[in-house]
């Protein structure tokens, strides 16, 4: 547990690139709390900062995914057998995402996501000082498959786990792993389930135990910034107006601190694929496109139709709000796990929206 500045503009270069210095910093709060070394600068509050184990390992080769029954139904990216694709079904919605309703493909997508509400809040349960990750990812995995149904993440792009878990500032796509929850984490769990041919994608993020002010502070935004896109969403709406709302919460200050969007991640069609158009973005922009019924999106406040790429490993991202004023961000050595720059905490949550010819419905409510 530790201190850590709002601001680390003095010292973000070498904080960057030297993880060695930023333990060394954060093993002693004094060093911040006397402000010798960051006059005038605020703080994110107390807790720990995910770092790459050393020394350290490139991709995720090393971890063995877990099994999943074979009677399960895949999506196409993980059936390795290239004949068995064939038989995978023709999408049902057009060139721009749309869905027809009342048919048969939305009684799927209603379903699917259904489930995926469902084990968001089975995983949310299983959140508690000294769970593991990996054993929440274990829980997840086998709830997912005594229903059915696939998890999406497990072999995505070579992803080795079956949901995400981003703990404090790992903003996103972070690998289940040994390492107990601690007394005032926050865990982000983002979790995708394919059935009867559809996604569903849901995330919440968890207070572990006693979290501090700024990071409850934090989260509540986080959630109050997806309601607020979420109301603009309708028939004819412009999908640049959810930027807006999202803004609307997240640029007042609250008690003093600053709270920001990455622009590196933004929200996606989902249905027959994992991600697809359109592309919903979180941070102010311009971008053309109005929402039409049919159109079946998430909403992040977190993922765009853009790569980070380290060689021979790609990852579709996803955004997040974050403490401070500086959203950007830099990925370990395994090729997916994306933390802040500066180490403030991020929080993710996530719906699922689909536009009616009236309105706009949540599905993962």
């Amino acid at each position: 547990m530790f201190f850590l500045p709002l601001s680390l503009r003095k010292t973000s270069f070498h904080l960057r690139n030297s993880p060695r210095l930023l333990r060394l910093l954060s093993s002693s709060p004094s060093v911040f709390e006397d402000g010798a070394l960051f006059p005038g600068v605020d703080n994110f509050g107390h807790y720990s900062v995910i770092l790459p184990e050393e020394p350290f390992v490139f991709g995720v080769s090393h971890i063995k995914p877990r099994m999943v029954p074979n009677h399960i139904n895949r999506p196409p990216y993980a059936i390795r057998d290239s004949s068995s694709r064939k038989a995978v079904q023709k999408d049902a919605e057009d060139v721009d995402g749309k869905f027809p309703l009342g048919g048969e493909a939305e009684g799927k997508l209603r379903s699917v996501a259904s489930l995926a509400k469902t084990v968001r809040e089975y995983a949310g349960s299983l959140v508690k000082v000294g769970t593991t990750t990996n054993a929440i990812d274990a829980a997840v995995h086998d709830f997912i498959i005594s229903r059915g149904a696939y998890p999406s993440p497990l072999m995505y792009n070579g992803f080795p786990k079956s949901c995400c878990t981003s703990v404090n500032n790992i903003i996103t796509h972070g690998i289940p792993d040994d390492r107990p929850l601690e007394d005032g984490d926050i865990i982000n769990i983002d979790i995708t389930v394919f059935l009867n041919g559809y996604h569903g994608d849901t995330s919440q993020t968890w207070l572990v135990g006693d979290v501090d002010l700024p990071g409850r502070l934090l989260c509540g935004i986080t959630n109050n910034a997806l309601e607020a896109g979420i109301a603009a969403c309708g028939p004819g709406q412009p999908f640049k107006n959810i930027a807006r709302a999202i803004h609307t919460i997240i640029e007042p200050r609250y008690h003093g601190m600053d709270f920001c969007v990455s622009p590196a991640f933004s929200g996606h069609g989902i249905g027959s694929a994992f991600h697809r158009q359109p592309w919903v973005l979180h941070h102010l922009n311009d971008e053309p496109g109005v929402m039409l019924p049919g159109h079946c999106f998430t909403i992040e406040v977190t993922r765009t139709p853009f790569y980070f790429s380290i060689p021979q490993f790609k990852m579709f991202s996803q955004p997040a709000i974050i403490q401070g004023t500086h959203p950007t961000s830099w990925i370990f050595p395994d090729g997916w796990t994306t933390s802040t720059e500066n180490c403030a905490r991020s929080a993710q949550a996530e719906h699922m929206v689909l536009i009616t010819n009236d309105g706009a419905e949540v599905l993962t409510r």
